[in-house]
């Protein structure tokens, strides 16, 4: 038997691997950084063979609370990703299965590997209403792409959508694929209103340096770029700070940031409630977007999240509540979970890219009930 993670967005230390219903392993922590809970592996050579695998420092993890009735994920082709059987008990998580071929890749979610999003840039460039606009350099030397999608013209409006601040949340680039897909199929007339109305600014990936070193929540020098916004500079925030500087040259009417919580078994969004000067028109915009998703996508839903800020006391570092705050614009976090989605359940398969995908299309829904609003 072997482990191996010395791939792209690869994560896991063995510690022991002699028995293989007693294999040892460890998450490394993010470089640069106390962060640590996506892991991504190959296990070859067990084909057959049941394995039991114990992750010995999941109790120490950024959010020990994701791993309350979480289950891992599993490929033997790296296209059909299902749960395996999870456990987590005194701070350690213990997965088990038996593989049917040679070699099984195991992961905390559905990889996004940066080859899909080399593929997912090439095809969206080909398109004739797309434009690729490589914004600036992340730390490592990787490309911070955007893809500009419609044309400028009076009254259209400007909208900003990014994913993957944080590395680990790879549903957030699962969901933009999504969007993207969908923002450009001939076919969709949804799609093809709101491109006559809207410009689309779309970061698939904020954070390649974290996502190829397998890390959770930090870029390369373990910075968690959703604390930067208020501060970013190209020493430490290189992605936020290019993205910004290309903001202030278009302006912004509508914002979303895609994440995923390790936590929370549900899919909602988070506004910017808490910065200084929301208003009631904020309120009932912020309310009216996610009224429409909830009719559009039912895994969506509007009861759980995260507890509202007080007034004037959001925190302007994080990216929603720094553009209501710089820009005037709707705002959003649109978080999915690590887990299934508790309203909604799928044994098999929880909370999956597929089904982020499927909830990055309904934005196109929402966008569209709103843009006139804007």
């Amino acid at each position: 038997m072997r482990i191996s993670s010395r791939f792209d967005s690869g994560n896991i230390i063995v510690k022991s691997i002699a028995d293989p219903v007693d294999i040892r392993l460890q998450v490394a922590q993010d470089n640069g950084s106390d962060f640590f809970q996506w892991f991504h592996f190959r296990l070859s050579g067990a084909k057959n063979t049941p394995v039991r695998m114990v992750i010995e420092n999941a109790g120490a993890a950024a959010y020990p609370d994701g791993w309350k009735d979480y289950k891992a994920v599993a490929s033997e082709d790296r296209e059909n990703w299902g749960r395996i059987k999870t456990a987590y008990e005194n701070g350690r998580l213990i997965m088990s299965l038996t593989p049917t071929a040679d070699a099984v890749w195991i992961a905390y979610f559905t990889p996004y590997p940066m080859a899909r999003h080399d593929a997912l840039i090439a095809s969206c460039q080909i398109d004739p209403r797309v434009r690729l606009d490589v914004i600036g350099e992340t730390l490592d030397g990787r490309d911070i792409d955007r893809l500009v999608a419609g044309e400028p013209g009076y009254g259209k409006k400007v909208l900003w959508i990014i994913a993957r601040q944080h590395p680990g949340e790879t549903m957030a680039e699962w969901a933009a694929e999504g969007l993207v897909e969908r923002l450009l199929d001939d076919d969709d007339p949804v799609a093809r209103d709101v491109l006559d109305r809207a410009v689309f600014h779309i970061v698939p990936n904020m954070n390649p340096d974290g996502s190829f070193r397998g890390h959770l929540r930090t870029n390369a020098r373990g910075i968690n770029l959703n604390r930067e916004w208020d501060k970013a500079s190209a020493e430490n925030s290189p992605e936020v700070k290019a993205v910004l500087d290309a903001m202030d040259s278009t302006g912004v009417d509508l914002f979303l940031d895609m994440h995923g919580d390790e936590s929370l078994p549900y899919n909602f969004i988070a506004g910017a409630e808490g910065v200084p000067g929301w208003t009631e028109a904020d309120q009932l915009m912020l309310d009216g977007y996610k009224t429409e998703l909830r009719r559009f996508n039912p895994d969506f839903q509007t009861q759980h999240g995260y507890q509202v800020d007080a007034p004037g006391t959001a925190d302007l570092s994080i990216a929603t509540h720094w553009m209501r705050h710089a820009f005037g614009c709707l705002a959003m976090t649109l978080e999915m979970p690590f887990k299934d989605s508790a309203i909604t359940p799928d044994a098999d398969f929880g909370w999956s890219a597929g089904r982020s995908m499927k909830l990055g299309a309904s934005q196109l829904d929402a966008i569209r009930a709103v843009l006139d609003r804007l």
